[in-house]
């Protein structure tokens, strides 16, 4: 266990949008709360998978909802508490960490502020390694872990507990319905997970690698180097496209933030033009109808002069934009995986081969 310090929040902001791959929603507000708590003298300390007990309780937190949505609704860290302790109540236990259930976006930021209030180290884990919009798209539901209970709590003091439900599917479905009801934003816990379950599923050293991530980024920006380039060296990643946007259409619905966009192409690329598909995060690459790069493989959407991360709800016509890819946590490729993230969860009747395979 260490401490997280002050100096790191900024990097694990970037990197974490960047792993986001245009959702988990904007961390810009979980990052100005989280500096205020810093600047108020609260700390949060770091822990790795293995130093937990097996037998810890790990709350599992996350802001469900549409990004845009959280675009126009400042952060309140306490309503995350609140869905902490209603897990805690209805469970009757205490819990000895926290943990994000996706390191992209703002979402890699809750689990920090909650800890930051309630005294309690965060994990350095996730459960995809990435974003997803729904619940059974973790690697806690690929190992067909439990899905419930679950506790959502809102700005207007809506609070709700999920004790059961039939599959993750259906988890999903119940807690979406509820959060589009409080206006497609709400404070959740996910199911609690033991020190065990976290350490043979969870997605570990997620946070650390979102905290390298930004460094690398500006890093490059100090030495007036190109950034998109260091990212793609620090996570062996690949260049895809660069282009700017010619169009985007998009509408919330269901919670989710759905459409996609049109990338003219620019220099090297100035004669061809590509689309891509979203649910909150981006999910299809295609050309002239042919897919390039398909979910899970990270399709991750960047400023091409600063390297920092466009999401789904920040696209506009005629941002000059890099698309690259970087490689999915390897139980997200396996068979079982491609059923809960594959192209064909998200509606593309295309097959999975990563841009990685030879």
């Amino acid at each position: 266990m260490r401490q997280f310090l002050e100096s790191e929040i900024e990097p694990l902001a970037i990197g974490a949008w960047v792993l986001g791959t245009g959702g988990g929603g904007s961390p810009y507000h979980g990052f100005l709360n989280l500096k205020k708590l810093y600047r108020e003298g609260r700390t949060v300390q770091l822990i790795s998978p293995e130093e937990l007990a097996d037998d810890a309780n790990v709350a599992v937190v996350s802001s469900m909802g549409a990004p845009m949505v959280g675009l126009e609704r400042l952060t309140d860290p306490q309503i995350l508490v609140e869905a902490v302790q209603m897990m805690e109540e209805y469970r009757g236990v205490k819990f000895d960490a926290i943990m994000s259930v996706e390191i992209g976006g703002g979402n890699a930021i809750q689990p920090f502020l909650a800890a930051a209030l309630m005294d309690l180290p965060v994990v350095d884990a996730d459960a995809m390694g990435r974003a997803f919009p729904e619940a059974q798209m973790t690697s806690f539901a690929i190992a067909d872990l439990p899905m419930f209970p679950l506790t959502l709590a809102d700005v207007r003091d809506n609070a709700v507990v999920v004790a059961r439900a039939a599959s993750w599917k259906w988890m999903e479905r119940i807690s979406r319905k509820v959060c589009v009801e409080v206006g497609s934003v709400a404070a959740t816990c996910k199911a609690p997970r033991t020190g065990r379950e976290v350490k043979d599923f969870g997605i570990h050293g997620t946070v650390t690698q979102a905290v390298a991530i930004g460094n690398a980024v500006q890093r490059a920006q100090r030495e007036h180097r190109d950034p998109v380039q260091a990212i793609l060296e620090q996570e062996d990643g690949k260049l895809v496209f660069v282009g700017r946007v010619w169009d985007v259409e998009r509408r919330t619905t269901e919670g989710f933030l759905r459409g996609k966009t049109l990338i003219d192409g620019l220099g090297d690329y100035h004669d061809q033009q590509i689309l891509i598909n979203f649910q909150n995060e981006y999910t299809l690459v295609s050309r002239n109808g042919e897919p390039l790069v398909t979910t899970p493989d990270l399709i991750c959407v960047l400023d091409t002069v600063s390297g920092e991360a466009i999401g789904t709800e920040t696209l506009r016509y005629g941002q000059r934009v890099t698309v690259i890819a970087m490689r999915a946590a390897p139980i997200l490729t396996t068979p079982k995986g491609l059923e809960h993230v594959g192209p064909r969860a998200f509606g593309h009747d295309v097959n999975f081969k990563s841009v990685f395979q030879s």
